[in-house]
C-alpha cells in the first residue's frame, strides 16, 4: 500500500508516494528531494544540524515522521535566500564568522530564522544561547553564532522599518 504525502517545499508543491509511513522528514528532503544541505548529525534529535522550519516553527526533521507533515509548509536552508541575496541571518552569520567547518551551519542558520521568528532571542547573549541550545557545533563558534543572531535581528529589525 502506499501512501500520498503532499508537502510544500521552499514554496514549491511535492505529491510523494511513500511505501510505509515511516520515513522521517530529513529522509524525504535529503533521498526524494534532493535537498541535502539540511544534514543528518546524530539522527536522534540531539544536534539540530537537521532544523527546518515547519509551518513557520523549528523543528529537527529527523525526529519528524514526514506523514505527519502532510500538508505543511516546510522551509530548508536551501529556500531562505532571495535568489542572490543572502537572507539576513546567512549574511550575519558569515560577517560574524559563525562557523568553522560548516556542518552545523544550515541548521543553526534554520534556528535562528526561527528563534528571531518566534520573538524568543531578545538582545541578551545568555538568552540566546539558551534559544540555540538545541544546535550543537562541535567547532565551538558559539560566541559568533550568538553575536551573528543579535546582528542578524538589527538588520531585520531596519529591514522592516524601511518597508513601513
Amino acid at each position: 500500500m502506499t501512501l500520498s504525502l503532499s508537502l510544500t517545499v521552499n514554496g514549491e508543491r511535492h505529491d510523494i508516494e511513500l511505501e510505509d509511513a515511516r520515513p522521517t522528514l530529513l529522509d524525504v528532503l535529503r533521498e526524494r528531494l534532493g535537498l541535502t544541505d539540511t544534514k543528518k548529525g546524530c539522527d536522534r534529535g540531539q544536534c539540530g544540524a537537521c532544523t527546518v522550519l515547519l509551518d513557520g516553527r523549528r523543528v529537527n526533521s529527523c525526529l519528524t515522521l514526514a506523514m505527519s507533515a502532510d500538508g505543511a509548509a516546510v522551509t530548508t536552508i536551501e529556500g531562505v535566500a532571495d535568489g542572490g541575496t543572502l537572507h539576513p541571518v546567512q549574511a550575519a552569520f558569515i560577517e560574524n564568522d559563525a562557523f568553522q567547518c560548516g556542518y552545523c551551519t544550515p541548521g543553526q542558520i534554520m534556528s535562528a530564522i526561527g528563534l528571531i521568528a518566534e520573538g524568543d532571542a531578545g538582545t541578551d547573549p545568555e538568552r540566546i544561547r539558551e534559544g540555540m541550545s538545541g544546535n550543537i557545533c562541535r567547532c565551538a563558534a558559539y560566541p559568533g553564532i550568538t553575536d551573528a543572531v543579535l546582528d542578524a535581528q538589527t538588520r531585520l529589525a531596519q529591514s522592516q522599518r524601511k518597508s513601513a
